[in-house]
C-alpha cells in the first residue's frame, strides 16, 4: 500500500507520541515505593480503572484482526468475548474481595498459599510466557499495519514504540499506565464511531443494504451451531469463552493488579464490570466495521490479492480525509502502547514479587523498586527482540510459536484456580500430579494435531493414527483445565486432607462475609 501521509497526519502522530511520554514525566515524582509503582493503591477512581481495563484488553490487534475477521467471515469469533460478561457477573463478587484479602501484589501468591510453591511457579511462569508471546504479537502486527499504511520500516517502528513504552513505565509506574489507558479509551470509541459512520454513509443504501448484503453472503450470525467439537462452531467458542473469562479475570496478573489498585472492594468490582461492559461493545463495533467493509467493497473494486487484514488499513488511507487518518493511526498506536504498558508493568510486578523477593528476601523497599524498574527495561527489550524474530519468521512461524507457548505452558491454570477455590479436599500433591498430567496431555494434543511443511506436503509433528487429537485446537485449553480438575481431585484423595485457611475457599469467603454483615447489623444471618 505504502501511501504517503499528509503533513497533518504526521503532526497528529508525533503529538500523540509526545503526549504519551509526558504521562510518564507527570507521575514520575510520585514513584517512591514499590507499592506505589505497581499499585498506586487508593489513588485512582473506579471509573478510571474501568477505562484502564478496557484499554488493557484492547490492543492494536482489535483494529486489525476484528475488521479482518468481520470482512472474511461471520461473527463467530465474537462469541468468546460475549461469554465474558456472562461468566464475570457470576464470579466477580467473590473473586475481587478474595484477592484483596489474601495477596499483596502477585496473583500467584494465592496459588502458593493454596497449593504450595510448585503451583505458584508453574502458574506465574505460564503468565510470563503468555505475556511475552502476546506482546511480541502486538508489536509485530502493529509494525506490519503501519508499514502497509506508511511504508515505514518495521524494525524502526518496533524500536520507537517499544522505547516509548519502556520510558512511560520506567518513569510513571502503574499510575501513568492507567491514566494513559483512560486517554486511549476515549480515542478508541471516537475512532470506531468515525470509521463506522463513514462506512455506513459511503455504502449505497446505508445500514439496511449492509445488513441485506452481509446476511446474503453469510457475514452475520454466530454459526455454525452444530455440536461438533472438531471444527470451529458456536459451542466450541462458547465453552472456550467461559474458561477464557475465568482465566483472564480470575488468574491474569494484568487484571488482578487492577483489583488491588482500587480503593475498596466495591470500587474494584465496579471497575471490572465497567471494563468488560465497555470492551464487548468495542469488539462488536470493530467486527461490524469488517462486515461493512465487505459490503462497501462489493460496490467498488479492491486491489487484487488484498488480504483480509489489509482491507481496513487500505480503507483508512484511501477513503478518509487528512487529519482523520492521523487520528486513527494515532489511536492504533495508542492502543498498542496501552496494552503493552499494562503487560510490561505486570511482568515486572510478578518478577519482583514471585522471584526477586524469593532470592533476596527482607531487603529495603528501595531495592525492590530498583529491581522492578530494571525488570521493566529487560522485559521491554525482550519483547522488542521477540517481535523482530516474528518478522523474520513470517506469519506461520508466529502462529506456531504462540500456539506452542499457550498450549504447553498455560494449560490447566483455570483448573488449578477452580479446584483451589471450590474444593477443601484438593491438596498440594494432587495438584502437582495434575499439572504433570496436563503438560503431557497438551504436548500430545499439540504434536498430534499440528502439521508442518509447505502446500499439500504437510506432515504431523507426531502421527499416532487413530489416536491423534482431532478436536479443534481451542478445545485443547478447555480439556487441560478439566484434566487438572479431575486428576487433581482424584489424586488428592490418596493423600491426607490439607489444613486450609478458610479465607482461601469460596465457602470460607461466604462465612467471612456472613460474619461481617452480622457484626455490622447486629443481627444473626
Amino acid at each position: 500500500m505504502n501511501t504517503s501521509l499528509h503533513i497533518i497526519d504526521h503532526v497528529i502522530i508525533i503529538l500523540l507520541l509526545v503526549t504519551t511520554i509526558s504521562f510518564g514525566f507527570v507521575f514520575a515524582r510520585k514513584q517512591k515505593t514499590s507499592q506505589n509503582y505497581f499499585l498506586a493503591k487508593g489513588k485512582i477512581p473506579a471509573w478510571a480503572l474501568g477505562m484502564s481495563l478496557l484499554a488493557t484488553l484492547i490492543s492494536s490487534v482489535t483494529f486489525l484482526a476484528y475488521p479482518g475477521t468481520g470482512y472474511s467471515s461471520n461473527w463467530i469469533l465474537l462469541v468468546q468475548g460475549l461469554m465474558v460478561p456472562i461468566v464475570l457477573i457470576c464470579v466477580i463478587w467473590f473473586i475481587v474481595p478474595l484477592y484483596r484479602r489474601v495477596i499483596r501484589l502477585s496473583t500467584y501468591e494465592y496459588f502458593e498459599k493454596r497449593f504450595g510453591p510448585f503451583a505458584r511457579y508453574y502458574s506465574s511462569l505460564a503468565f510470563v510466557l503468555r505475556q511475552f508471546s502476546g506482546m511480541g504479537t502486538v508489536f509485530f502486527l502493529l509494525a506490519l499495519a503501519l508499514h502497509s499504511i506508511t511504508g515505514g520500516n518495521t524494525i524502526t517502528i518496533i524500536l520507537i514504540v517499544g522505547l516509548i513504552i519502556i520510558a512511560v513505565n520506567l518513569l510513571g509506574g502503574i499510575e501513568a499506565v492507567i491514566w494513559l489507558d483512560v486517554f486511549q479509551g476515549f480515542m478508541l470509541f471516537a475512532t470506531g464511531i468515525i470509521c463506522i459512520s463513514v462506512l455506513l454513509f459511503s455504502v449505497k443504501g446505508g445500514l439496511p443494504e449492509v445488513w441485506r448484503v452481509a446476511s446474503a453472503n453469510h457475514r452475520t450470525g454466530f454459526g455454525p451451531y452444530d455440536a461438533s467439537l472438531s471444527r470451529l462452531t458456536f459451542w466450541v467458542m462458547a465453552i472456550n469463552g467461559a474458561f477464557y473469562a475465568i482465566q483472564k479475570y480470575g488468574t491474569d496478573q494484568t487484571v488482578v493488579q487492577r483489583y488491588l489498585t482500587a480503593r475498596t472492594d466495591k470500587a474494584a468490582i465496579k471497575a471490572s464490570l465497567m471494563g468488560i461492559l465497555l470492551t464487548v461493545p468495542v469488539w462488536t463495533l470493530f467486527m461490524f466495521i469488517g462486515t461493512a467493509l465487505f459490503v462497501f467493497y462489493t460496490q467498488q473494486p479492491l486491489p487484487a490479492g488484498m488480504q483480509p487484514d489489509g482491507v481496513f488499513p487500505y480503507f483508512i488511507v484511501t477513503q478518509l480525509p487528512a487529519g482523520v487518518v492521523g487520528i486513527i493511526i494515532a489511536a492504533m498506536i495508542s492502543a498498542a502502547i496501552c496494552s503493552l504498558s499494562a503487560d510490561l508493568n505486570s511482568l515486572a510486578a510478578v518478577g519482583v514479587e514471585d522471584y526477586y523477593k524469593k532470592i533476596r528476601p527482607n531487603r529495603a523497599d528501595k531495592e525492590y523498586l530498583k529491581a522492578g524498574r530494571w525488570l521493566v527495561v529487560i522485559s521491554g527489550l525482550l519483547s522488542i527482540l521477540i517481535a523482530m524474530f516474528y518478522i523474520s519468521a513470517g506469519d506461520e512461524g508466529v502462529l506456531g510459536i504462540i500456539f506452542t507457548l499457550y498450549a504447553i505452558f498455560s494449560g490447566g491454570i483455570v483448573g488449578i484456580f477452580l479446584l483451589g477455590l471450590l474444593s477443601a479436599r484438593a491438596n498440594n500433591q494432587g495438584i502437582t500430579i495434575a499439572i504433570i498430567v496436563c503438560i503431557l496431555f497438551t504436548a500430545y494434543a499439540f504434536l498430534t494435531s499440528t502439521a508442518i511443511g509447505l502446500g499439500d506436503h504437510k506432515t504431523l509433528l507426531l502421527d499416532l493414527g487413530k489416536y491423534n487429537f482431532t478436536h479443534h485446537k481451542l478445545m485443547l485449553g478447555v480439556y487441560s483445565h478439566l484434566i487438572v480438575i479431575g486428576v487433581g481431585y482424584v489424586a488428592s484423595l490418596f493423600f491426607p486432607k490439607p489444613n486450609i485457611d478458610k479465607s482461601l475457599l469460596y465457602s470460607g469467603w461466604k462465612e467471612i462475609r456472613r460474619a461481617e454483615k452480622q457484626e455490622q447489623t447486629g443481627i444473626e444471618i
